[in-house]
């Protein structure tokens, strides 16, 4: 079997990356991005010595590239990784999120379906589905659920997951869309909640923290996140939408001191920020439909899966060291001032 994964230098698509040379050996995966801000070629370090992997610099939205790529491979699956993925960058500029996210997948798509495919998955996210009460405790996400989406980001989202369940029902081709919940875990960008947490504790930086730090979210551990991703792409059901969670709803307030614990730092470094427009309150996700149907239950509960995710981060500085010293500074400055 030959698979294409885009977004293979991102965050999860390169732990996906990992997860399949390892269950699937002896097949071929093709990794591509095109090394944007978020994208790291170092990601894939270990990867690029198996000989059944072969990474390619690509953009989803060049139509002729990504035409190039299909025609020497001639995929059997498609996992879409791909997107920008910050909430607080489509606030600063949507247009890029909709590029990427819509049109991009749109090329994916009409690829997928010229070179007969064995199935599409579409990555997609939680964040459609909008927000719940913070009161409404046995409230969740369902697969059902009217989709009221918050910001540029998860309506770009929303939008690509649309169009990929329409070329289902109006192409025939096989497609699955499967939305997740707040992933952690190593290879994680700067920008996101808990590295930036985790690296400016490490620095005795002021952590800034949204509001009052009460919005919950359902953090799921990037392994398990992989590991479902696997099951729906090769046993889920054609046309079908799975959500993934963690079964680990936390308050962003407790998960900051709960850093500032683990790594021996005071509490005096949080610092209250100006909440992000139209910020979400709390995410939680209903996984019955993924577990009845293919049997999948996260593995890792949250107080091993974020332990191994500070010592990640510790034992790695070499790595976030070079992000933090570059354009990254420049945007951190840009959402949070000097702190």
């Amino acid at each position: 079997m030959k698979y294409l994964v885009t977004g293979a230098a991102g965050f999860i698509g390169s732990n996906f990356v990992y997860h399949m040379l390892e269950k699937h050996k002896g097949d071929l995966i093709v990794g591509i991005d095109n090394l944007s801000y978020a994208g790291n070629i170092k990601n894939l370090g270990e990867a690029e010595k198996n000989s059944n992997f072969i990474f390619r610099k690509a953009d989803i939205t060049d139509e002729k590239g990504m035409a190039a790529i299909f025609e020497e491979f001639g995929f059997d699956y498609v996992i879409n990784f791909a997107a920008q993925t910050h909430v607080d960058r489509s606030i600063d500029d949507p247009g890029i999120f909709v590029r990427t996210n819509v049109i991009g997948t749109q090329i994916l798509l009409d690829l997928a379906r010229k070179h007969n495919i064995k199935r599409f998955h579409q990555i997609g996210t939680d964040e459609v589905y909008g927000d719940l009460p913070l009161e409404a405790t046995d409230s969740f996400f369902v697969e059902t659920l009217p989709l009221k989406t918050s910001s540029p980001y998860s309506a770009s989202k929303a939008a690509s997951d649309l169009l990929a369940l329409s070329y289902n029902r109006t192409f025939g081709l096989s497609v699955t869309v499967s939305r997740c919940s707040n992933n952690y875990g190593p290879f994680q960008f700067p920008e996101k909640f808990i590295p930036l947490m985790l690296i400016n504790a490490m620095n005795d930086k002021h952590l800034p923290v949204y509001g009052d730090g009460m919005n919950v979210r359902d953090w799921l551990y990037v392994e398990d996140h992989c590991e479902a991703v696997d099951l729906i792409l090769h046993n889920g059901r054609d046309g079908e939408i799975y959500n993934i969670g963690g079964h680990n709803e936390m308050h962003n307030i407790d998960i900051v001191k709960l850093i500032l614990k683990e790594l021996g730092k005071p509490e005096s470094l949080i610092s209250y920020v100006k909440d992000r427009k139209g910020h979400d309150l709390r995410y939680a996700i209903d996984p019955t439909k993924i577990h009845n149907e293919l049997g999948w239950l996260p593995k890792t509960k949250f107080a091993d899966g974020i332990k191994s995710t500070i010592r990640w981060y510790v034992d790695n500085k070499e790595w976030w060291e070079e992000i933090v010293s570059g354009e990254f500074r420049e945007y951190y400055k840009k959402m949070y001032g000097d702190l």
